[in-house]
């Protein structure tokens, strides 16, 4: 009897260890919204320019796991907080021909899902919403690293990304009736604070 009692509760035991030790795998980073910049290019004219836009405001938080390769990425864009660098333009743009931003303000994008090569993260496999639609945009993870901060005193990791889609999945149709290309590229700088556990 007590031999089993034994054996049960060091089965037991091992359970939650094992249970505690998949958690701690798990890291957490909340998204520095001063060092983090989704931007995009697009079209003008069919080929005759590009015009660049940036959000100035993201919020989010990334998580990774290391010893399971995967992790999740949860990321919420103020739209109204695009800027072209031309006022004119930014005022176009966020009205309902384009954005919509009093109608859908905020932009998201959301993984569950993360490819690694070795111990980094090369490809996160999610679904961006916009303008209260949602599709599957992978993003392609060019650098990521990691480094204790000297001044945040904390792990901060990096990555710059790439995507790309047709706005028109996404009912950003402006003017390509008039010949401008659809396709949009998406380019990702962010750095995430590791959260203590």
């Amino acid at each position: 009897m007590y031999k089993h009692v034994s054996k049960s509760v060091l089965g037991a035991a091992m359970a939650l260890g094992m249970m505690g030790a998949a958690h701690a795998a798990v890291d957490t980073y909340v998204i520095d919204p001063t060092h983090t910049f989704p931007s995009f290019e697009a079209d003008h004219m069919g080929g005759l320019s590009l015009w660049r836009g940036q959000f100035e405001k993201t919020k989010g938080m990334v998580t990774l796991d290391r010893a399971n390769k995967t992790g999740t990425v949860d990321i919420e864009i103020d739209a109204a907080s695009l800027d072209f660098g031309f006022e004119k333009m930014n005022e176009h743009a966020k009205n309902s021909d384009m954005f919509d931003v009093e109608v859908h303000p905020t932009i998201t994008y959301k993984a569950t899902k993360m490819r690694f090569e070795g111990d980094k993260p090369v490809e996160v496999l999610g679904d961006l919403t916009l303008k209260g639609i949602t599709k599957p945009v992978p993003l392609k993870i060019n650098t990521f690293k990691c480094i204790m901060h000297p001044m945040k005193k904390a792990e901060v990791c990096g990555a710059d990304a790439v995507a790309e889609f047709k706005r028109t999945d996404f009912d950003l149709g402006y003017a390509v009736d008039k010949g401008f290309f659809p396709e949009v590229k998406v380019l990702i700088t962010i750095e995430a604070v590791k959260q203590p556990k």
